[in-house]
Order: structure tokens, then C-alpha cells, then sequence
């Protein structure tokens, strides 16, 4: 019994790991904040060559405080693709935190304002 209970957290852990990979590796710059987050991004079929420009800051724990707010857009289409480029955009961001932050770059994060240029087609 021991065995198998052993087992289920080990596959646990490891589908865990391939589901959630913003928290599975360690942070150590805001190049790796913006890699981490660049890669939940998946920018809608339809948005041809647009771009979103997002704000937002971290607690030390890797958190949002509030939620992503969009500072500059460019999008392809009319305003209902507009909204669902940005919408998009801020659920990357929420969706992808918590992050996890080696203490180091914890220790500066928290409150400061992070600026991060989402587009499409990916780049």
C-alpha cells in the first residue's frame, strides 16, 4: 500500500511539473521572468500582426498584485478583436503566476513595475 501511495505522488509531481511550467523552474533574472511568461502565451488564431504592451508587479512570492493592465495595444482588426487580443494577453500573464523567484531576485521584485510586450505571431 505504502508503494503504491508512493508511486501516485511521484506521478503526481511529475504531471504537475509538465502542467504548470512557470512554477517548476527557479527564476533568476527578469529575462527568466519574461521567458517564463512569454511561454504560456498563445496569441489568438486570428490576430494577425498585433501587439499588446502589459504592466503589472510581483510580490515576493512570486504573485500579481492586481491584475496585468494593458498600457499600449496595436491590434489587427476591429474593436471586439481588439478586446479578445488583450483579454488574451492579461490571462497569459494570470495564468502563467504564481512564479517561482530564487531569493535573490525575490528580494529586489516586489512592487516594482514590470512592462512586457506580448505579439502576434509569436516571436
Amino acid at each position: 500500500m505504502k508503494c503504491v501511495a508512493a508511486m501516485l505522488m511521484i506521478a503526481v509531481g511529475m504531471l504537475a511539473g509538465t502542467l504548470l511550467p512557470s512554477q517548476a523552474a527557479m527564476l533568476n533574472t527578469m529575462d527568466d521572468v519574461g521567458d517564463a511568461i512569454q511561454a504560456c502565451w498563445t496569441p489568438p488564431a486570428d490576430a494577425g500582426n498585433s501587439t499588446v504592451t502589459l504592466s503589472f508587479s510581483f510580490k515576493r512570492d512570486g504573485s500579481l498584485i492586481g491584475p496585468p493592465r494593458p498600457t499600449a495595444a496595436k491590434v489587427a482588426g476591429d474593436d471586439k478583436a481588439r478586446k479578445a487580443f488583450i483579454e488574451a494577453a492579461v490571462a497569459a500573464v494570470k495564468n502563467c503566476t504564481p512564479l517561482t523567484f530564487s531569493p535573490a531576485l525575490a528580494q529586489g521584485i516586489g512592487g516594482n513595475v514590470f512592462t512586457l510586450q506580448l505579439a502576434a505571431p509569436k516571436q
